[in-house]
């Protein structure tokens, strides 16, 4: 367990619809309720369609549904009081530099592969999202501390 778990980490990419829920959900995942984490986008769903449904897919691989998630902008954020920042785009980079000018909040950018743009068959769509949700999982880990619950 990290002693210095932050209180609340947002995750942000380009239409939380893919990577940022992602990062949520495994963070959830791994430290439960001992800190707060949200997700968002800098634009909103294009055509309202919700979670990406190879998220849901990939994600349901290791028990987590996120079925429910409803993407959402910066701007519908319940609070934007966070610790930690997590730009998963370089364009969401920008937004958080933005949203951190009066505040202190620690930024950070993880490059992060747009599984989106693959193509292929149903399978090797898969696999490039399962990339994702792994490196997301390694990255989470490897910056907030070993897991406080099962499931790593």
């Amino acid at each position: 367990m990290s002693a210095d778990l932050p209180g609340a980490v947002l995750f942000t990419c380009n239409y939380n619809r893919v990577r940022s829920p992602m990062a949520e959900g495994l963070f959830k995942r791994f430290y439960g309720t001992r800190a707060f984490v949200d997700s968002c986008g800098l634009k909103p769903d294009p055509a309202g369609e919700g979670i990406d449904p190879f998220v849901v897919a990939v994600m349901d691989e290791l028990g987590l549904d996120v079925s429910d998630h409803k993407p959402k902008t910066f701007a519908q954020l319940e609070d934007d009081s966070f610790d930690v920042v997590v730009s998963l785009t370089p364009e969401a980079q920008h937004r958080a530099v933005e949203l951190s000018r009066d505040r202190a909040v620690e930024i950070e950018y993880w490059p992060t592969h747009d599984p989106t743009l693959g193509d292929g068959s149903r399978e090797a769509r898969l696999e490039a999202y399962r990339e994702v949700r792994d490196a997301l999982a390694e990255a989470i880990k490897r910056r907030f501390g070993a897991p406080s619950t099962f499931g790593g």
